[in-house]
């Protein structure tokens, strides 16, 4: 898993990670759900419901956990209707195809991430 999510960090492939096609399809087909969490985080930062649910067809694989016990995931970095970037959790649930659910959602610190906000900065 750690590897597979040093690789897109580090820019390999598409940033399009299988995790990230099943949630791009699921979203566009309108199968998805944001969990109350990722709703309490959307608002925390001033991003709109529907900005991180748009933003998925541009969004690119920032870390993907395909094995993750709650379901498969991916961090995915996308923007806001400003432009401004947003980093979105997306998942499916453990054992199930569908839904995506948006579990949060956050503005990148650029203190904890490079310049282009696709990469962890380690201390």
């Amino acid at each position: 898993m750690r590897a597979r999510a040093a690789k897109l960090r580090a820019g390999w492939g598409s940033g399009m990670s299988e995790t990230l096609r099943r949630v791009l399809a699921l979203v566009l087909s309108g199968d998805y759900l944001i969990s109350d969490h990722g709703f309490d985080e959307l608002a925390k930062d001033g991003i709109l419901p529907g900005e991180a649910i748009a933003g998925i067809a541009a969004a690119i694989a920032v870390e993907d956990y395909p094995d993750r016990r709650r379901g498969p995931s991916v961090l995915a970095l996308q923007h806001d209707l400003n432009g401004r970037p947003i980093h979105v959790l997306w998942g499916i649930p453990a054992g199930k195809r569908r839904p995506a659910v948006l579990v949060t959602a956050y503005r990148p610190d650029p203190d904890l991430w490079d310049i282009d906000f696709k990469q962890r900065i380690t201390p």
